[in-house]
C-alpha cells in the first residue's frame, strides 16, 4: 500500500524519505488550487519537494482502495490543527512495489465525503 506510506513520509519530518518509494523515471501531476506541479522524473519531484513551504501537514485518508495495480486514496489535509481541503489520489504502482505515477487533486472547495 505505497500511497499510505508515501503519505506519511511526506507528512514526516523527513519528506525526502518519500523519494525511497518512487521509481526513477516516476511521473506526477500534483493540482493545487495555485496550479499544477508536473514531472517525468525522481528528480523532477525532489524539486517539488525542496519548493513546497514547511507547515505541521498531515494527510486523513478516510477511503482507500487498491484495483490491480492501482491505488486511490480519499481524504483531508489538516495544516497545523485546521482543515484545508479534501484530496483525491491515485498512484499506478510498479512491479518492484513502487509509485510509478501519480496523480492528485487537492480542493478547499468540496468534499466528496463527509468528514468524520
Amino acid at each position: 500500500m505505497v500511497i499510505r506510506e508515501y503519505m506519511a513520509r511526506m507528512d514526516g519530518h523527513d519528506p525526502d524519505k518519500a523519494l525511497e518509494l518512487l521509481e526513477p523515471d516516476f511521473r506526477f501531476l500534483i493540482s493545487l488550487p495555485g496550479g499544477q506541479h508536473t514531472g517525468t522524473s525522481r528528480e523532477d519531484f525532489t524539486e517539488y519537494i525542496a519548493g513546497r513551504a514547511a507547515v505541521d501537514r498531515r494527510h486523513e485518508i478516510v477511503r482507500y482502495t487498491v484495483d490491480g495495480d492501482v491505488e486511490t486514496a480519499y481524504g483531508f489535509v489538516v495544516d497545523e490543527g485546521v482543515t484545508t481541503g479534501a484530496f483525491l489520489s491515485a498512484a499506478q504502482v510498479s512491479p518492484a512495489g513502487l509509485m510509478a505515477r501519480y496523480q492528485s487533486f487537492f480542493t478547499p472547495d468540496f468534499d466528496l465525503v463527509d468528514r468524520p
